[in-house]
């Protein structure tokens, strides 16, 4: 592993942990839930010879403060979006790549759109957009999204952090099923377990459900304006193995891009960047070289 510089800055009325590592053209790594920084270990391995690589814990999450730590509606996309290019700001980084997944991959969306001057290229891993639509709620999904509807309840992060118990069965459950190769998280498991114990964590991590409900069940119901195309070079590279954001979504992917080029991981599940660490960080590698972000 090489050496991991962890910050704390301050953006937007919060402090936003920051790990990082290497040198090079900067890096983005936008984690998901139920994740934070450590989710991007397998590429700070493999990429930080030829990358800076800079891995935030969004808002709420991991060791990130939250301004907003009760049950909140301020945690969306567009939100996250602008915690990014404040943080951006803050490290004297003017334009960057960006690798995302799950909820990094919706903020992603949104800062090539509200922020376009500071995106060279987005990589997604597993990117669902807006033309997803009722997918959602297909008879075969609906049993997959229960969580979504869970996590807005208020007394959601009580029962799951009940004991360490609760909170290792809930964690476990995801990362296992949600994972084609079912042991991907297996010796990290108790890290994520301490994470998500942190106090205000679950909550934190929950809120980006509360505040993505509205427009959720707008998309499902058809009625939510499509966003405009977004410009940058991307690239999307899905699990096949997907249970909750299904593989056969990226066929709908060329609609909400100009440049995008899009491929199946075939060996991998959600978490694509830990199932298939080596042939993401090919991927990744290639299509920054390919755009010209760094020296091919």
């Amino acid at each position: 592993m090489p050496a991991i510089q962890h910050t704390s800055i301050e953006t937007r009325g919060f402090t936003t942990h920051v790990a990082q590592c290497g040198n090079g053209p900067p890096l983005l790594l936008l984690h998901g839930w139920p994740e934070f920084w450590a989710t991007w270990e397998p590429m700070f391995d493999r990429l930080s010879d030829r990358d800076r690589l800079i891995a935030p814990d969004l808002r709420g999450f991991g060791e990130s403060g939250n301004p907003t730590p009760e049950r909140s509606d301020q945690a969306g996309p567009d939100v996250l979006a602008d915690d990014i290019a404040a943080l951006m700001s803050a490290l004297g980084i003017d334009r960057a790549g960006f690798v995302g997944h799950d909820v990094g991959a919706f903020v992603m969306q949104r800062l090539a759109i509200n922020h376009p001057s500071r995106v060279a290229g987005l990589f997604f891993f597993n990117c669902a957009t807006h033309g997803v639509g009722a997918r959602f709620r297909d008879t075969r999904q609906i049993n997959e999204i229960w969580y979504q509807t869970f996590h807005q309840m208020p007394f959601a992060p009580a029962l799951v952090g009940g004991s360490r118990e609760t909170c290792r069965a809930y964690f476990s459950h995801f990362l296992k099923h949600w994972s084609h190769r079912k042991d991907a998280f297996d010796g990290v498991l108790e890290r994520w377990v301490d994470n998500f114990l942190r106090p205000g964590n679950l909550q934190g991590g929950f809120n980006w459900y509360v505040s993505q409900n509205a427009g959720r069940l707008a998309v499902m119901a058809g009625t939510a304006p499509k966003p405009p195309k977004i410009a940058q070079p991307a690239r999307v590279f899905w699990g096949r193995h997907d249970p909750v954001l299904r593989s056969d979504w990226i066929d709908v992917v060329p609609d909400y891009f100009d440049d995008v080029e899009a491929s199946i991981a075939e060996d991998a599940g959600h978490f694509v960047h830990y199932e298939t660490p080596d042939a993401a960080a090919t991927e990744i590698d290639r299509f920054f070289r390919r755009i010209g972000y760094r020296p091919a």
